[in-house]
Protein backbone atom coordinates (compact mmCIF):
# COMPACT_ATOMS: atom_id res chain seq x y z
CA UNK A 1 0.00 0.00 0.00
CA UNK A 2 2.85 2.22 0.68
CA UNK A 3 4.11 1.60 -2.41
CA UNK A 4 1.18 2.58 -4.08
CA UNK A 5 1.27 5.99 -2.47
CA UNK A 6 5.14 6.69 -3.69
CA UNK A 7 4.29 6.11 -7.21
CA UNK A 8 1.34 8.63 -7.06
CA UNK A 9 3.75 10.93 -5.40
CA UNK A 10 6.18 10.80 -7.89
CA UNK A 11 3.64 11.30 -10.43
CA UNK A 12 2.12 14.33 -9.22
CA UNK A 13 5.44 15.37 -8.83
CA UNK A 14 6.85 15.22 -12.31
CA UNK A 15 3.37 16.46 -13.50
CA UNK A 16 3.92 19.51 -11.61
CA UNK A 17 8.01 19.88 -13.15
CA UNK A 18 6.71 19.73 -16.28
CA UNK A 19 4.14 22.32 -16.08
CA UNK A 20 6.39 24.77 -14.53
CA UNK A 21 9.17 23.73 -17.85
CA UNK A 22 6.65 24.76 -19.87
CA UNK A 23 5.53 28.43 -17.78
CA UNK A 24 9.16 28.89 -18.34
CA UNK A 25 9.33 28.27 -21.80
CA UNK A 26 6.26 30.23 -22.74
CA UNK A 27 7.89 33.53 -20.59
CA UNK A 28 11.24 33.46 -22.79
CA UNK A 29 11.22 36.76 -24.28
CA UNK A 30 12.60 36.78 -28.00
CA UNK A 31 15.23 39.75 -28.34
CA UNK A 32 14.20 41.51 -31.98
CA UNK A 33 14.67 45.18 -31.89
CA UNK A 34 11.78 45.40 -34.55
CA UNK A 35 9.41 45.04 -31.47
CA UNK A 36 9.83 48.41 -30.31
CA UNK A 37 8.62 49.60 -33.91
CA UNK A 38 5.55 51.07 -32.04
CA UNK A 39 7.85 53.35 -30.18
CA UNK A 40 9.31 54.94 -33.09
CA UNK A 41 7.04 58.46 -33.43
CA UNK A 42 7.43 59.00 -29.66
CA UNK A 43 11.40 58.41 -29.97
CA UNK A 44 11.81 60.98 -32.63
CA UNK A 45 9.74 63.67 -32.06
CA UNK A 46 8.04 64.52 -28.74
CA UNK A 47 4.98 62.51 -28.95
CA UNK A 48 4.08 60.87 -25.80
CA UNK A 49 4.60 56.92 -26.12
CA UNK A 50 1.23 54.57 -26.88
CA UNK A 51 -0.12 52.06 -24.66
CA UNK A 52 1.53 49.46 -27.28
CA UNK A 53 4.69 50.80 -27.39
CA UNK A 54 4.81 50.65 -23.27
CA UNK A 55 3.58 47.41 -23.56
CA UNK A 56 6.44 46.28 -26.24
CA UNK A 57 8.64 48.24 -23.91
CA UNK A 58 8.22 46.10 -20.97
CA UNK A 59 8.53 43.17 -23.26
CA UNK A 60 11.46 43.58 -24.40
CA UNK A 61 13.08 45.45 -21.19
CA UNK A 62 15.56 41.96 -20.84
CA UNK A 63 17.02 43.10 -24.49
CA UNK A 64 17.79 46.45 -23.68
CA UNK A 65 21.03 46.21 -22.30
CA UNK A 66 21.80 43.84 -25.66
CA UNK A 67 20.54 46.78 -27.98
CA UNK A 68 22.53 49.63 -26.11
CA UNK A 69 25.90 47.03 -26.64
CA UNK A 70 24.98 46.99 -30.48
CA UNK A 71 27.04 49.34 -32.11
CA UNK A 72 24.06 49.41 -34.94
CA UNK A 73 21.21 49.81 -32.08
CA UNK A 74 22.72 52.03 -29.82
CA UNK A 75 22.85 55.35 -31.59
CA UNK A 76 18.94 54.54 -31.94
CA UNK A 77 18.14 53.26 -28.00
CA UNK A 78 20.97 55.52 -26.27
CA UNK A 79 19.19 58.99 -26.98
CA UNK A 80 17.43 61.11 -24.34
CA UNK A 81 14.12 60.85 -25.65
CA UNK A 82 14.09 56.76 -25.84
CA UNK A 83 14.85 57.27 -22.02
CA UNK A 84 12.24 59.45 -21.79
CA UNK A 85 9.95 57.31 -23.38
CA UNK A 86 11.38 54.28 -21.52
CA UNK A 87 10.60 56.27 -18.04
CA UNK A 88 7.11 57.81 -18.97
CA UNK A 89 6.56 53.66 -19.91
CA UNK A 90 7.33 52.61 -16.44
CA UNK A 91 10.79 50.75 -17.19
CA UNK A 92 13.64 52.08 -15.94
CA UNK A 93 16.29 52.11 -18.56
CA UNK A 94 19.12 49.58 -17.83
CA UNK A 95 23.07 50.21 -16.91
CA UNK A 96 24.80 48.02 -18.53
Amino acid sequence: MKASYSYIAIALYLVVVVLLGKADVSMAVTCNPTELSPCAGAITSSTPPSTICCTKIKQQKPCLCQYLNNPNLKKFVNTPNARKVARTCGTPFPKC
